[in-house]
């Protein structure tokens, strides 16, 4: 199966009141953000995964999550924008927003 690209023009985008997906604006639930985080471990890789921390980031305001975290708000954005972020930040991070990570076996 093929998929045609289509060309929008500015017009479309203004008749048709086209805007870019942002999946932070659907984040509006810890169910939701770790289920999100859930997949993105489950199927992507190590940078999606700091994608979608980002992304949740946004969600519950990067401000109050840096707070949260005991970290700056510098050093959320620096972490979240990193392609090797230390395991230690991430993991205050996971904390501030209330989720653990529980390892288990997986299935053959």
């Amino acid at each position: 199966m093929t998929v045609e690209h289509i060309d929008i023009s500015p017009e479309m985008i203004e008749k048709y009141g086209i805007t870019d997906f942002d999946a932070a604006e659907y984040l509006d639930s810890d169910e939701l953000i770790a289920l999100y985080l859930s997949e993105t471990l489950k199927t992507g890789n190590d940078e999606e995964f700091i994608q979608a921390l980002n992304t949740i980031a946004r969600a519950k305001g990067m401000n109050e999550l840096a707070k949260k975290a005991g970290i700056g708000r510098e050093s959320l954005y620096q972490t979240l924008s990193s392609s090797k972020p230390r395991f230690e930040t991430v993991r205050k991070i996971l904390a501030a927003l209330n989720i653990e990570l529980v390892p288990t076996v997986k299935a053959a």
